[in-house]
């Protein structure tokens, strides 16, 4: 609230509405899903854009006690905002120095490279204690991990074992979101293999949110979802059976009438056949709305579908309300952008992109509405989240 007395969401162009009851929901369908291995969840970007100080403790509060991030720096950021008896994994690993600061936080790296692992060795051994870590293998990705001769180079050293708390060896399957894919079997083979190098016993994971809804032999010990957590459907071509998370509403800041011939937007590729009613609303592609939408996607005012013309600029875009009463939608109203009526899974395929991209790319600009039945409904203005 400003001193004036104006709410701060009520300054902002668009908002965007995190159910945290859908995510806890989520996490704890896919627990029971792999149980007895455990679920982890994967917070890396800011928990794919959704703010990771409101969506890891809820994770918390649902039973999830292993968080997976991408960097030490969002390590560091998200420690304070989790339970003590939490553990943090850095898919990353470590840039060279950034072994002390990780030690000191009690952060485990995911050590991806004979380097990362002499280094984290080193830093083990001046410390004078076993410090824990997760290794990861390379079973076909070819994106991290360590090959096959350097995960036996690893095994062979048995004082490496002794310096380093190895608590996960894990990988990353490729082609999870496609259940009949070879690869996933060819995949957790190879890891399977590799990882029976290791001393015995050493927790294994090779599944993510697809991996998790694949047959109980890819969910190891412990499964890391991302983004079925966030409400995207984990497997191409299968019913979701996870709740959506996420709302998107844009404002409306103008509504005109044009009439027949009249050009729209930038370049002017769209040109009103007849009379139209025109609303121009304050979502562009700095808000993370894809520019390709236009002309393609729409907004929706109850189950009325209001088209997009025109090109999406970069604060605002352009929606034909004709379908609308004069009148019925004014300067101020919100119009629904993703939500019951326009999936984020739909969205994506009109952009020509994935749900991944679509959720890690909403701008900071949105008003946060975060819905939590366990506390008091509470909300932010964006600018004012943390990274």
């Amino acid at each position: 609230m400003l001193a004036d007395g104006c709410d701060h969401a009520d300054l902002a162009g668009g908002r965007l509405i995190v159910d945290l009851d859908a995510l806890k929901a989520n996490y704890q369908l896919i627990a029971r899903t792999v149980s007895p291995a455990r679920a982890a969840a994967v917070v890396k970007a800011d928990a794919y854009g959704l703010g990771a100080a409101r969506v890891a403790p809820a994770l918390a509060e649902a039973g999830c006690r292993d968080f997976f991030v991408a960097a030490l720096s969002e390590a560091l950021s998200l420690k304070p905002h989790l339970p003590a008896d939490a553990r943090i994994y850095v898919l990353n690993g470590l840039q060279p120095g950034g072994e002390p600061s990780c030690a000191r936080a009690g952060v485990r790296p995911v050590l991806n490279s004979l380097e990362q692992a002499q280094r984290w060795r080193a830093i083990a051994r001046a410390e004078g204690q076993r410090l824990p870590a997760a290794l990861q293998l390379d079973s076909g990705m070819s994106r991290l991990g360590l090959s096959p001769a350097e995960a036996e180079q690893i095994a062979a050293d048995a004082g490496f074992f002794r310096d380093v708390e190895v608590e996960l060896l894990m990988s990353h399957l490729a082609c999870a979101d496609t259940p009949e894919a070879r690869a996933n079997n060819d995949q957790l083979a190879r890891f399977e293999a590799l990882a029976d190098r290791a001393p015995p016993n050493i927790p294994r994971s090779i599944a993510n949110s697809g991996g998790s809804f694949l047959p109980r032999d890819f969910h190891g010990d412990l499964v890391r979802p991302g983004l079925a957590l966030y409400g995207a459907a984990p497997l191409v071509g299968v019913p979701s059976p996870v709740r959506p998370v996420i709302g998107l509403e844009a404002r409306v800041i103008q509504v005109r009438t044009i009439s027949a011939g009249t050009g729209v937007g930038y370049g002017l590729s769209y040109t009103a056949p007849d009379e139209r009613r025109i609303a121009t609303v304050s979502v562009g592609y700095a808000d993370g709305w894809p520019r390709r939408l236009g002309g393609r996607a729409a907004a929706y005012f109850g189950d009325v579908r209001l088209p997009i013309v025109g090109r999406v600029s970069m604060d605002s875009m352009s929606i034909d309300v004709s379908a609308l009463p004069e009148g019925a939608l004014v300067e101020g109203d919100y119009v629904e952008l993703i939500g019951p009526r326009q999936s984020l899974e739909t969205v994506a395929e009109l952009a020509d992109t994935i749900a991944y991209e679509i959720l890690t790319s909403l701008g900071r600009r949105y008003s946060r509405i975060y819905l939590d039945q366990s506390q008091t409904a509470s909300q932010g203005v964006a600018l004012e989240i943390e990274a």
